[in-house]
């Protein structure tokens, strides 16, 4: 069961293997804020690679083998690989993978740990700054749309919410519903709501966690969106070139990996993990494709076998969503796994 939340110096960029929580926190003064030119120039020519895909398109494989040939560690990129608890219905990197490649940003967080787009970017940019010290390249992956933008082009500077505030909304939410919320939030920042997903729960819940925190409307924090993102602010330049590396297959082919994915998760115990997770499952970690599904199961609403084609369901909408994020990036670079050849020879030309 998760431990108390810990502290952010001490979780959040942790590595599986290597320096200590406190080692990776204690970095020099922000690049951008250079003393010496010449190192702003040496940064310039050190690279992040990310390779990024939809789910079950095989990017851990892949990773792995590009963290061998680039001598990398590897930077996950996964908003739900970050919590602990999370193994199977996340698809984390197994035991054996982790051993094979010194990974961060895996296991680190307990489930009721609060975390966001904002601090991922802020702690790969603080870790990114001691392991280029070290490494010219460095290997990212994962396919969490936001936490990808976030550390190519920065993301909206929200206020950080406070547990109380997260608290009494979610209480809210359980006792009266989404319904009273949507017209408090259309009183409060008609413009958000004016174009928000109103479906969508946890945005919902979030921009109403800002209004109370600060006393603004939520709108009033998010920048004009770019070309390539409806959610970070304008690009910020980064002290290091960013190449972005994408894989796609064929629609049926990735429909397919994910129906097989289901049912090996389901083989490996996804409902007992599940089970072990019930008391958490109103946490944000927890409000996700898979579990919520078990969380059914759980609760006597549905059968296994309804739950298991839900799932497979939802995944294969939630990996359409991701193609048609990414598609809208003209910086990606798109590339089949099963023919990996011309990405290695892109990578070796770095």
């Amino acid at each position: 069961m998760p431990s108390p939340a810990a502290s952010p110096a001490s979780v959040h960029t942790s590595p599986v293997s290597g320096p200590s929580p406190a080692s990776v926190h204690t970095s020099p003064a922000p690049l951008a804020a250079c003393s010496v030119h010449r190192d702003c120039v040496a940064m310039k020519e050190k690279t992040l690679l990310i390779l990024l895909g939809p789910t079950a398109v095989g990017k851990t494989a892949l990773a792995l083998e590009l963290a061998d040939r680039l001598r990398s560690p590897i930077l996950g990129a996964d908003s739900r690989q970050l919590y602990r608890g999370l193994t199977i219905g996340t698809a984390a990197p197994t035991p054996e993978q982790l051993a094979r490649a010194k990974h961060y940003f895996v296991g680190t967080l307990d489930v009721t740990d609060y975390y966001s787009a904002a601090r991922y970017e802020a702690d790969v940019m603080a870790l990114t700054a001691q392991l280029f010290r070290d490494h010219d390249t460095l290997l990212l992956t994962g396919g969490s749309m936001m936490y990808i933008d976030a550390v190519c082009h920065g993301i909206d500077d929200i206020p950080t919410i406070s547990p109380e505030t997260r608290e009494l909304l979610r209480q809210r939410y359980e006792a009266d519903g989404l319904e009273p919320l949507l017209a408090e939030l259309r009183l409060l920042d008609p413009a958000y709501y004016a174009q928000a997903d109103l479906r969508n729960t946890r945005r919902i819940l979030h921009a109403l966690e800002v209004c109370y925190q600060t006393g603004r409307p939520f709108s009033t924090f998010r920048s004009a969106p770019t070309s390539s993102s409806l959610r970070t602010a304008a690009r910020k330049e980064r002290p290091f070139r960013i190449l972005k590396l994408g894989l796609r297959r064929d629609r049926a082919d990735l429909f397919d990996r994910i129906n097989r994915r289901v049912d090996q998760m389901l083989a490996d115990g996804l409902l007992d993990e599940a089970r072990r997770l019930l008391p958490f499952r109103h946490e944000n970690a927890l409000n996700t494709v898979g579990y919520k599904e078990m969380f059914q199961v759980l609760d006597g609403n549905w059968t296994l076998d309804f739950a298991a084609e839900r799932m497979k369901k939802n995944t294969r909408v939630y990996a359409k969503k991701q193609m048609t994020w990414f598609q809208r990036d003209p910086d990606i670079q798109w590339f089949y796994p099963d023919d990996p050849a011309p990405l290695f020879d892109v990578v070796r030309k770095l």
